[in-house]
């Protein structure tokens, strides 16, 4: 299942704990974990546990004593008021990865997209709004980050009053997201300061970084300003967070602990196992450092 692509389906699944052992985890077998430290704001990103119903999955967030959820929009705010979840990263606003803001044929469009989402996030208590840059379609890369900069920059003004940013994904082109734009620090940080704005930001999604330019440590230590959110990977395949993967996310986290940061890091990994929250609460206390 793609990410931003899935339909949420019926099937449902019971609530897994965790174990950082890795021969539990090959089995599934997991014990029940210690009280979450809550130095890291924990959150996850639904779209890749969309064959749990909605609902029944922020039951399990509250059983699992993670408090916040990433990419959702309008429509779920009233449910996650219900069951007191937090939403640490909103969508609803755009035409997607590929269509972005570097394309100025679509700035009124998305003008007036963003000028309707801005205030209902806002509305709801909420800060986040995830936006793209878009793909390249053989476009110069200064001359989209100009373009992005010259569309982003009208809205500012409205998400500096209602409080809310604005948070460009950085995301790799190499395997998943060809031709997509804003695939370095480098880029997106430039962007940034062209915008010249605390509202808005970039979204830095550690399993794309790996990919596009590693050094993830140093990054976060040298950009970390510039990032306002956090997504987690497994890489290669982006599957859980363990040791069958290359990074070591409880460095990662202090790493990002340490530039002050108290915003959230979300789970965005595709669980290979088949109880997928039991893989999720691992990858929680992994991070929970």
């Amino acid at each position: 299942m793609k990410r931003r692509n899935f339909i949420g389906t019926t099937a449902a699944a019971s609530v897994g704990f965790l174990t950082t052992s890795a021969a539990m985890a090959n089995n599934n077998k997991v014990a029940q974990p210690d009280k979450l430290k809550y130095n890291i704001n924990h959150s996850v990103c639904y779209w890749c546990y969309g064959t749990i119903p909605f609902e029944d999955f922020l039951k399990n967030l509250v059983e699992l004593d993670i408090r916040s959820i990433d990419l959702v929009g309008p429509d779920e705010f009233p449910l996650l008021k219900k069951y007191n979840i937090h939403a640490s990263m909103c969508w609803g606003a755009g035409l997607g990865i590929e269509k972005g803001w570097n394309d100025p044929s679509l700035h009124e469009e998305l003008i007036k997209d963003y000028e309707r989402v801005i205030p209902l996030v806002a509305e709801a208590g909420y800060t986040n709004l995830i936006c793209f840059s878009g793909n390249r379609n053989g476009m110069d890369d200064l001359v989209g980050l100009r373009n992005c900069a010259k569309g982003l920059k009208q809205l500012m003004p409205l998400a500096e009053k209602h409080g809310v940013v604005l948070q460009m994904e950085l995301l790799n082109s190499k395997v998943n997201h060809k031709d997509y734009m804003c695939d370095t620090s480098e880029w997106g940080v430039s962007l940034c300061e062209t915008i010249g704005s605390e509202n808005f930001k970039l979204l830095y999604d550690i399993y794309h970084m790996q990919i596009m330019e590693g050094d993830i440590i140093r990054n976060i230590e040298d950009y970390h300003q510039y990032y306002g959110h956090y997504h987690t990977g497994g890489n290669p395949g982006r599957h859980e967070i363990d040791e069958t993967q290359e990074i070591f996310y409880p460095a990662v986290m202090k790493a990002i602990l340490k530039t002050g940061y108290t915003g959230h890091v979300a789970q965005e990994f595709v669980p290979s196992w088949d109880d997928k929250l039991a893989a999720l609460k691992q990858g929680v206390t992994i991070c929970d450092v």
